[in-house]
């Protein structure tokens, strides 16, 4: 009943959308005499700001076309590498890197947005690295044919990638797969697989929620583990390939991220109103590409979504040592040669101060000075990995760290243990 609802009211906002849209174009037509006259301006554009909250969005594109570095201008090459069910590995590449360019591969979250909320980071980070990058699926599209995706398939798809890469790849996880991540480098490593990534980055990620826990902790421990299975978990219904699997849908997770920040959200796009009323096209533009990115959402697998609450959030296995993969115990001590680099942010709201920088206290066969944290000063969890902090402040420290192992990690002996 969830999502049939849903998709009714979603069918009403479109109409309206598309009929505040049609009624602000008519009140700005140049053909129209009254355009411009009296209140019809401001008329069109309250009108125009709520088409677009209220207008359908499906998957962005990437739309990296050109990368400036240093001055020069060097066009961008995407490729998919990569397809699976559940997710694929997307490379993208400029003729500007040298041949022996660092490989990144950078997770994203699969907490109901796109890869593409990461554009600004694969942006910034293509500048001196071949990046790579999960783009995980929306599982409405994904057919009940294809079985189920839980953490531990999200540990095999990072293995699987990595070694797609090859052999001295560094990893990126930002927010919610740094668990997974942060396990797969374990795993691996208790391996001495070849392709175990050199350096390991997590950002604003939920490795230790009991560490200055948010009010998205908060959420996921004042209810039990039943609750989140029988009210946020639904069925897709039938217009959808996915036709009968259950999923955590996209549309929910946005409405809860919303509403912790509603008035925040209420005066963007009050500013927005005031900006297309002053003419100032490019902050209104701004902010309209923002939540063009903030509201395309997509829906998670209900294994992996429950899996995550009840042992991420509720039984913090993973720093407590009882995270097991496939049967078998993750030992965050085999992770020995992997630098780790932790960054937080001190406004993040999402993961609180505390929770990443666990991951150092955690992995105590790692020599210390393969470890660094970062704390962003008055960061919130999106600039940690978006704007202009990011781009100055961060990815400089992300940068360095890379190419500081990246020497090491040319001389390191790797061998497969059956």
């Amino acid at each position: 009943m969830l999502y049939k609802a849903y998709e009714i009211q979603r069918s009403l906002m479109n109409a309206g959308s598309a009929w505040a849209s049609m009624m602000a174009d008519a009140l700005t037509d140049p053909r129209n005499p009254w355009a411009g006259v009296g209140p019809s301006q401001t008329i069109a554009n309250a009108l125009d700001v709520f088409a677009h909250a209220a207008a359908p969005r499906g998957k962005p594109a990437f739309g990296i076309k050109v990368i400036h570095v240093d001055g020069t201008a060097h066009a961008v090459k995407e490729t998919t590498v990569v397809t699976r069910p559940f997710g694929d590995l997307k490379m993208f590449t400029h003729d500007g890197l040298p041949k022996n360019a660092p490989r990144l591969l950078i997770v994203a979250p699969m907490s109901g947005h796109y890869a593409t909320l990461l554009r600004g980071t694969v942006e910034r980070m293509l500048e001196r690295c071949v990046v790579y990058i999960t783009d995980w699926a929306d599982a409405k599209y994904v057919p009940l044919a294809e079985g189920t995706f839980d953490l531990d398939d999200y540990i095999d798809y990072l293995t699987g990638f990595l070694e797609h890469i090859g052999e001295g790849a560094h990893m990126m996880a930002v927010c919610q797969p740094s668990v997974p991540a942060f396990a797969a480098t374990a795993i691996m490593g208790a391996k001495k697989h070849p392709c175990r990534p050199v350096t390991l980055t997590m950002m604003g990620g939920p490795i230790d929620t009991r560490e200055s826990p948010t009010a998205v902790n908060d959420h996921a421990i004042t209810k039990p583990y039943v609750w989140f299975k029988h009210n946020v978990i639904t069925t897709v219904p039938t217009n959808y390939p996915g036709e009968g699997r259950r999923v955590y849908p996209g549309f929910v997770q946005l409405a809860s991220f919303m509403s912790m920040n509603m008035a925040s959200h209420m005066m963007s796009h009050y500013k927005l109103f005031q900006h297309m009323n002053a003419g100032a096209d490019e902050s209104a533009e701004a902010t309209k590409a923002f939540y063009d990115e903030y509201r395309a959402v997509c829906d998670l697998p209900a294994e992996f979504y429950l899996q995550t609450v009840d042992v991420v959030f509720q039984r913090h296995a993973l720093p407590k040592g009882e995270f097991i993969h496939r049967g078998q115990a993750v030992d965050l001590g085999a992770i020995t040669d992997t630098a780790i680099l932790c960054i937080e942010g001190e406004r993040d709201d999402i993961s609180g101060i505390g929770q990443t920088k666990a991951a150092l206290k955690v992995t105590p066969n790692l020599p210390e000075d393969m470890k660094q944290y970062l704390l962003a000063p008055e960061v919130g969890h999106y600039g940690i990995f978006n704007g202009s902090r990011w781009r100055t402040s961060i990815a400089p420290v992300v940068e360095q760290w890379i190419g500081q192992f990246e020497k090491k990690a040319k001389g390191r002996k790797l061998s497969v243990v059956a």
